[in-house]
């Protein structure tokens, strides 16, 4: 399961989260740069579930930048703006409108 950075409560059973390790997460940015980001995972000592924490620049399960995908949803980034001709493709960018209220949750 994934929480936000604020979240020190284990979301399945309520006990307090401990730092368990980091793994690393590819995330696309601006103009087709890729970079590797560090995402901490937190471990329950109640019920043994690991959760990762992930940061406000990304969205779970996504590749690229929450800017990025935002710019998409509100309008400003299309197939024919400048500096994303190759991504995100343009059924990437319908498919993101369609899930737009999972996304923002």
């Amino acid at each position: 399961m994934m929480i936000s950075d604020e979240t020190k409560i284990c979301p399945a059973c309520g006990r307090t989260l401990k730092y368990y390790d980091s793994v690393q997460r590819i995330v696309r940015t601006k103009f087709g740069a890729v970079k590797q980001i560090k995402v901490r995972r937190m471990h329950c000592s109640e019920c043994k579930k690991i959760h990762r924490v992930i940061p406000t620049i990304i969205f779970p399960h996504k590749q690229y930048e929450s800017e990025i995908i935002n710019g998409v949803l509100e309008g400003l980034i299309t197939s024919d703006t400048l500096g994303y001709e190759d991504y995100p493709c343009e059924m990437t960018m319908i498919r993101w409108k369609a899930q737009k209220i999972q996304l923002l949750l």
